[in-house]
């Protein structure tokens, strides 16, 4: 492993601010969020989505044109947080799971900052071990707080009914009700900002997984004993909607749109972009931000469609996202399901460009452990790469194939080489060149004409990556 990406970022200071170095242990802000596609976010859609804090994070930063997670929330944390593919680790982690998806001792983003000496704090959703005994805490956390579960109900913070039910908690310490009445979104982002706003001379990493714009839907504004509810005597609109801060942006975005649906769900994400924004904020009071690298992603494609019930105040929503211009969404390996929004931010060390360049959420652990000099990261067997020489110069990477597969009974399988794609679905794992479909991604970004009869020697020099790849993987639970 190169460490390079510390010294390229002094170099660059150096270059820009008459001589400050840049610090040599950052701080680090990892923002995840859930259920963001391609098309929800401002950047990508400036007529439909009201999104200016992201926006500008993005546009005074490196934003990542084509950048890859795995097809749903718990794989994509998982790969995330360990720089490796989810099946690696056997099958509990190929999707949206509560339990144990690898085992304590596993290096992750936490442990690796805190054994380089960082102060390691998580606000938001786990999702990786939905346990007490397999919380963020015994994974490199100082501190953590939020859903140990998936999804939530926003206002009561409890997931389904069962065994995960109650999973809002302080450091492991399940929490009652003392917290209902507040909206998930604004509670992760006032845990960010008191972590911020009570730091010492110690640098820290702060994973920031919001719940938003995940269902259920649930946007309240200051009527918080009403859950969100169409208005019978109007039934294209909420009740309060007229009232609530999050439905009326200054451009009027929100309500231009007709679909209610769809509108509720741009209240969400415009609710979480104010988090996001107040966040920010704390860390330019603190005179920190500076010194700190954002990295922002969401951890899979659109749901589009949801049949409710599943959590506190859960309503039945058909496509409520924005559209895409790409096949398939969240649990797809096709482009929607996996080609989501991402950027770097990092004032003064980052100059604002685009990358055009394919890049996964694993690559993120090799580039922070180079960012920070981490050198026994060496040790481990990360399938990411340092992106360092793309993000702080503009140098390119090696040409190398991406991976995904998706479920624990697998029926999705894909590969990516230099443009082109290769792609399955069926439960039977393809064992031949004769069981994919090719695309080639630039010509064709919808993935509607399968090229495999016309380039057989494609699919079969991508079909002996995926079986590379695939040996790779963890058959059985640990």
């Amino acid at each position: 492993m190169k460490n390079i990406g510390i010294i390229v970022a002094v170099l660059l200071l150096v270059s820009s601010c008459g001589g400050k170095k840049s610090p040599e242990k950052p701080n680090v802000v990892v923002i995840l969020v859930d259920d963001m596609g391609w098309g929800d976010i401002g950047y990508n859609n400036p007529e439909n989505v009201y999104t200016p804090n992201l926006d500008r994070l993005a546009a005074e930063g490196v934003t990542f044109e084509r950048h890859y997670t795995m097809p749903q929330c718990t794989p994509t944390r998982v790969a995330a947080f360990t720089g490796r593919y989810p099946g690696r680790f056997g099958t509990a982690g190929l999707q949206a799971s509560n339990d144990t998806v690898f085992s304590k001792g596993t290096p992750t983003l936490a442990s690796m900052f805190k054994a380089a000496g960082y102060k390691t704090y998580l606000s938001g959703k786990w999702h990786m071990g939905s346990s007490i005994d397999h919380g963020p805490n015994h994974f490199g956390f100082d501190e953590s707080y939020g859903s140990l579960a998936g999804a939530v109900g926003m206002y009561n913070h409890r997931y389904r009914e069962g065994t995960y039910e109650n999973t809002w908690h302080r450091n492991l310490k399940l929490i009652g009700g003392s917290d209902n009445g507040v909206h998930a979104t604004d509670l992760v982002a006032e845990e960010a900002k008191r972590i911020i706003g009570n730091q010492g001379n110690d640098p820290f990493f702060l994973y920031l997984a919001f719940h938003a714009p995940h269902t259920p839907l649930d946007e309240r504004g200051t009527f918080v004993d009403i859950p969100t509810q169409l208005d019978p005597e109007n039934p294209g609109r909420w009740l309060n909607e007229d009232k609530i801060k999050w439905f009326n942006d200054p451009r009027g975005i929100i309500q231009k749109e007709p679909d209610p649906e769809k509108r509720l769900f741009l209240a969400a994400v415009n609710h979480l972009d104010d988090a996001i924004g107040q966040v920010i904020k704390a860390l330019d009071e603190s005179g920190q931000r500076k010194n700190t690298l954002i990295l922002f992603s969401s951890d899979n494609g659109p749901q589009v469609n949801w049949g409710g019930n599943a959590y506190p105040d859960d309503l039945h929503l058909t496509g409520f996202n924005q559209p895409i211009p790409m096949r398939g969404s969240k649990k797809d390996v096709w482009e929607g399901g996996i080609h989501v929004p991402g950027f770097a931010n990092w004032p003064g060390t980052l100059p604002p460009k685009r990358i055009s360049e394919p890049l996964h959420i694993i690559d993120w652990f090799p580039t922070l452990a180079s960012l920070i000099n981490f050198t026994q990261v060496g040790q481990y067997d990360l399938d990411g790469v340092d992106i360092s020489p793309v993000l702080f110069e503009d140098k390119s990477l090696e040409s190398r194939d991406l991976y995904w597969i998706w479920h624990t009974r697998t029926n999705r399988w894909a590969l990516y080489y230099e443009d082109y794609k290769i792609v399955k679905y069926d439960l039977e794992e393809p064992d031949s060149p004769e069981d994919w479909e090719l695309y080639h991604l630039g010509e064709d970004p919808m993935e509607s004409e399968n090229l495999a009869s016309k380039h057989p020697e494609k699919v079969e020099l991508l079909h002996d990556m995926f079986v590379k790849q695939r040996k790779k993987d963890k058959r059985e639970l640990f």
